[in-house]
């Protein structure tokens, strides 16, 4: 390959399973140098060792090529319990006698090879990774054959991935209600498995439920077109484009359909169908050609979307043919739809090319970053995407200056040996990313870099992919053409790779900016100015902006008198939005401003949405106000609240230790 060699570094060839631990904790990274070049191709026989430090799996001798999950979920108990069965591919020429898995706090009962009963045993736990699971064979497998492992399961009370809702966490309040979030190595907790990004299976679905269940595959249908159920409870789903196991999702409950699209539903609670079809049904196809443009055709089948219950504390998750989101972005005026972009993007960033291990993150989201906001651009124009990266800009800052600008975590690509993956979660993989790659664009220019794209995705379509393999391929694309080419080769990818903090920031259009920050200084500047607000001054702002706007009044170090803040509401219509980005922001800023108008409406907010984003930030500006109101609207509202969001606002307003 032009521009590179294969290298295999000498801490690398020396690697022993035996010794899997101490090599993660202990093990030095190799030379900038040698990263750099290293390119480990899938189709390699044998893998050694894997690139993914975060698994216990031994997934350098063995494949999953295919999944079937057979799975009864009992709402009563809170657990599911089935059996899982794997297809393994030896990808040693006999080897390996020994198969090992991923597990954590799952109750294995049963262990079969090829129908017959097998030795195994659990290894003593290996945190944050969860426990081993060695499965004994009688012999070794010749390369390329296939064993079938089926592992009789029960998943805990200490399951990581699963959440189990109430009735009263849903919001007609009817039945209770399951969801799985599996990213990023929570899938070992429902079933063994071999939990890394560098592996994909197909998998089947078999799912006993006494409500209606969602999976990230597609449902099987009869001739006719009818999802095949097999009896009343029994739904069944197939993923036939081969995925890791963090994008295997379940979720069960009171659930309807409606179209959003020609190949787009929208699932949801009956009581809310309507509404999340009237916000979705007008951007979601236009988004999907957009992006087909963009990269190439959409290869999943359907693209559909499931709004979970309102008690729901995180944004999205970007499970293959089902994006599990957050009710906040049904506000009733299309404006927070830009979450689905990204969610969508997804499916060819992250799910399609993945990264082949935690520590090169940024390749699933840095890319669905640019590809949201390239989405963004089609359909709003070209300074919008630039408004959405300032918007991401201040977020990257937001995150460096938690870190610490010289902290690991603030890298593209992250040391993550013995360490949880969820540690280093961040805006920065996401906004990092983005702008590593709108430097590419800028670099080469955007008309070269628009070829480069689809042949990146198809080039690792269906694969998982480091940073360096990347490095690889946009050089050796680029070597015909001189300019591009020298230029990449006197980029200092070194810096990008692994200098913590900020990068360098791009020169973005600011013009949608501008008009926003305009808006603050004219509020700063009262009374001592003329300035009189009327309902033009937002009449031609998007939600995005009124959210900077506000983000802006936030910062004053003055406050603003609670009559203006009063007036602002009243003047703007914040008072009433149903734009919960907005309308939360506002009651902040009342809050801080004293203002008593926001104080009703700010509790009845959070006895209808669990959003952490919204739902700390509130109580904890609330509780400065009115704190009897606060520790009252909670008491009233902490049993829909989700578990970990009610712990973290106990810990908020009691200062009580997370649960």
């Amino acid at each position: 390959m032009r521009g590179s060699s294969y290298m295999t570094p000498s801490w690398r060839s020396g690697f022993l399973r035996a010794s899997f631990r101490s090599f993660l904790v202990s093990s030095p990274r190799p030379s900038w140098n040698a990263q750099l070049t290293l390119f480990r191709p899938r189709n390699m026989a044998t893998i050694n060792p894997p690139r993914d430090p975060n698994t216990l799996s031994n997934y350098n001798n063995w494949l999953s090529t295919h999944i079937t999950a057979n799975f009864d979920i009992l709402f009563d108990q809170k657990k599911l319990v089935g059996n899982v069965v794997h297809k393994l591919k030896s990808i040693t020429n006999g080897e390996s006698t020994d198969i090992v898995l991923d597990t954590n706090h799952v109750d294995v009962t049963d262990v079969k090879v090829d129908g017959k009963a097998s030795a195994w045993e659990l290894s003593s736990p290996m945190e944050p990774y969860g426990t081993a699971l060695k499965i004994k064979l009688d012999q070794g497998v010749k390369m390329d054959e296939i064993v079938n492992v089926d592992i009789s399961v029960k998943t805990t009370e200490k399951c990581t991935a699963l959440q189990w809702l109430t009735p009263a966490q849903t919001s007609n309040k009817r039945h209770p209600y399951m969801f799985s979030q599996c990213q990023a190595i929570h899938a070992r907790s429902i079933f063994p498995c071999q939990d890394t990004p560098d592996v994909k299976s197909t998998i089947d679905f078999n799912i006993t439920s006494p409500l209606p269940v969602i999976a990230s595959g597609l449902p099987v249908r009869d001739a006719a077109g009818t999802p095949q159920t097999g009896g009343k409870n029994l739904y069944q789903f197939h993923q036939k484009v081969p995925i890791p196991s963090y994008l295997f999702a379940l979720a069960s409950g009171d659930i309807s359909e409606a179209a959003i699209g020609p190949r787009s539903v929208v699932a949801t609670s009956p009581d809310k169908l309507r509404e999340c079809q009237w916000e979705l049904e007008a951007d979601t196809e236009n988004f999907i050609n957009a992006i087909e443009k963009i990269v190439y055709p959409y290869v999943w089948g359907e693209y559909n979307v499931l709004i979970l219950p309102p008690s729901f504390p995180y944004g999205g998750m970007e499970n293959p043919i089902f994006t599990f989101a957050t009710p906040s972005i049904i506000s009733k005026d299309r404006e927070n739809v830009d979450v689905i972009a990204h969610e969508l993007a997804h499916s060819w960033s992250g799910n399609l090319v993945t990264n082949a291990s935690w520590e090169h993150f940024w390749l699933n989201e840095g890319w669905t970053t640019y590809l949201e906001r390239r989405i963004l651009a089609s359909v709003h124009g070209e300074a919008y995407r630039h408004f959405s990266a300032i918007i991401g800009w201040k977020a990257l800052s937001d995150s460096v200056d938690h870190f610490g600008h010289d902290h690991e975590f603030t890298k593209l690509i992250t040391d993550l040996k013995g360490k949880d993956p969820d540690d280093a979660f961040s805006s920065i993989p996401y906004e990092k990313g983005f702008n590593f790659l709108f430097h590419l664009e800028t670099l080469v220019g955007k008309q070269k870099f628009d070829r480069f794209i689809p042949h990146y995705f198809t080039k690792f379509k269906g694969k998982s992919v480091d940073s360096y393999e990347f490095k690889t391929t946009v050089l050796d694309f680029f070597q015909s053409d001189a300019e591009a080419s020298k230029l990449l080769n006197e980029l200092d990818w070194d810096t990008w790779f692994y200098a913590p903090g900020l990068p360098p920031k791009p020169k973005f259009d600011t013009s949608l900016v501008d008009v926003v920050y305009d808006l603050a200084k004219k509020w700063k500047s009262i009374p001592e100015s003329s300035f009189k607000p009327q309902p033009s001054d937002i009449k031609d702002l998007t939600g995005n902006q009124i959210v900077v706007f506000l983000e802006q009044v936030l910062l004053f170090e003055r406050p603003l008198a609670p009559e203006l803040s009063k007036l602002m509401g009243e003047v703007y219509g914040l008072a009433k939005s149903a734009n919960i980005e907005v309308a939360n922001l506002y009651f902040q800023v009342g809050l801080k401003a004293g203002d008593e108008s926001v104080l009703e409406p700010t509790a009845d907010l959070l006895g209808k949405i669990g959003r952490m984003k919204f739902v700390r930030p509130l109580y904890r500006n609330l509780q400065k106000v009115n704190r009897p109101l606060a520790i009252e609207t909670f008491e009233k509202n902490k049993d829909f609240y989700h578990p970990i969001c009610r712990a973290m606002v106990e810990k908020d307003l009691f200062g009580k230790k997370d649960t």
